[in-house]
């Protein structure tokens, strides 16, 4: 007699020794876990990362009845490791199929998805495409995938195609934005299937709200006065990361606050900073703090600051964006200094009455946000917390994939014909 419990295969691209996979992964599964879905976990690992936290990620996924199973991550060469890695994960989900017969794939972004449409053609596996965002689009216009290489525009096109045939075959969509749902219904391979809006969530018991000790005990830890404005940023910096319009933000907010300080709690190397830094007048290596944190050290260090500054590049594929770090901020309590035409930002701020929006990066747009600050400095941090939980919780977002689970593949109620 078959399991009543639903038979779930979660393949995902990224790997859960990831930084992003403990943030964005293993939460949800360990959620659905719980409900009562039986879930096989097939992710894509990188060697170094996995050597180092297997141990972490097996601990979490055995005591949630989870099973993991990886591949390796390839690196090289561009776009035909990608292929490489689409076939090792074809190969592992077909075994893992043939002694489990899931009823339904959840599959997080592309490549990953290649493999759901398959076992959903060749098995009738129902098929959940958590999109995340415009992945294809995200390459070109990161600046990964240079189409005036003839390689690079071939992986454009097929992917683009396979775009379309994961819209028009999947049995539900996740997107992470309003914004992205809009968009993706006006695309001609959308054919109706539901589209569930789930952004990237915040876990509130890891970003506490902060307290006035807590700052003034982070500002010791630093080296920072116990007064003065501290604006922080928060994450990686890169091509989507607007460095050189944030410290030109940071510059103005100095013409205001002479002894502001600016925190940058990455991985990146101080250097990039301050070399950024050396080319706008006013701003001295002194002004900036630089420190690398895992995600439990985070919230520890960004509470010596004031609020949070960042800017996003705007783009196509950025309505499809949902930053992480916006949750996580608000959920400490912080206000925000950010730009609009990414995603649901400019609604979400409005919402939660979390910050400013910046609508222009210029020199007039920098004056507005500078001139905003001490209206910020006033906000609730409790009751900003508050409205950002009804949108960024954990516990939110987890329900709202057991809703779209239990639509798909009801509990008690597994595919009779899988089984056989």
């Amino acid at each position: 007699m078959a399991s009543t419990a639903p038979r779930i295969l979660f393949i995902s691209y990224d790997g859960m020794t990831d930084p992003l996979g403990q943030s964005q992964v293993l939460p949800y599964l360990v959620g659905l876990a719980r409900q009562g879905y039986n879930i096989t976990l097939l992710s894509t690992e990188k060697k170094d990362r996995f050597a180092q936290y297997e141990s972490t990620i097996r601990a979490i996924t055995d005591a949630a009845g989870i099973r993991w199973e990886h591949i390796f991550f390839t690196r090289k060469p561009p776009v035909l490791a990608k292929f490489y890695d689409r076939y090792q994960l074809r190969q592992k989900a077909l075994a893992l199929h043939q002694e489990l017969r899931f009823d339904m794939t959840h599959c997080r972004s592309y490549v990953s998805a290649e493999v759901g449409l398959l076992l959903k053609r060749k098995y009738g596996v129902k098929f959940l495409f958590d999109m995340r965002g415009f992945w294809v689009d995200e390459r070109v216009e990161g600046g990964m995938w240079n189409l005036q290489n003839p390689i690079f525009r071939r992986a454009y096109r097929t992917y683009k195609r396979k775009e379309a045939e994961f819209i028009a075959a999947a049995d539900g969509i996740i997107s992470l934005t309003e914004n992205g749902k809009g968009e993706m219904q006006t695309w001609p391979s959308y054919t109706g299937t539901p589209i569930t809006v789930i952004p990237c969530s915040a876990d509130f018991s890891v970003f506490p709200l902060l307290t006035a000790p807590d700052k003034q005990a982070a500002r010791q830890q630093l080296g920072y006065a116990p007064d003065g404005l501290i604006v922080s940023y928060l994450g990686s910096i890169g091509a989507w990361y607007l460095l050189d319009e944030m410290l030109a933000q940071f510059a103005v907010i100095k013409q205001q606050y002479t002894g502001a300080k600016m925190l940058f709690v990455t991985q990146e190397p101080a250097e990039m900073v301050l070399e950024a830094a050396r080319k706008v007048p006013g701003l001295e290596p002194s002004d900036f703090l630089v420190r690398p944190a895992t995600r439990k050290e985070v919230p520890k260090l960004i509470a010596a600051s004031d609020l949070n500054l960042f800017f996003i590049k705007q783009s196509y594929s950025k309505k499809a964006s949902s930053p992480t770090k916006l949750g996580e901020i608000l959920a400490m309590g912080l206000p925000v200094i950010c730009n609009d035409g990414v995603g649901d930002v400019a609604g979400i701020i409005q919402q939660t009455d979390g910050g400013h929006v910046v609508s222009t990066l210029n020199r007039a747009g920098y004056e507005a946000a500078a001139a905003s600050i001490p209206a910020l400095l006033q906000k609730d941090g409790a009751q900003l917390r508050r409205k950002a939980q009804q949108y960024y919780d954990l516990q939110t977002a987890i329900g709202r994939y057991v809703g779209e689970y239990q639509r798909l593949v009801p509990l008690g109620q597994a595919n009779p014909a899988l089984a056989q």
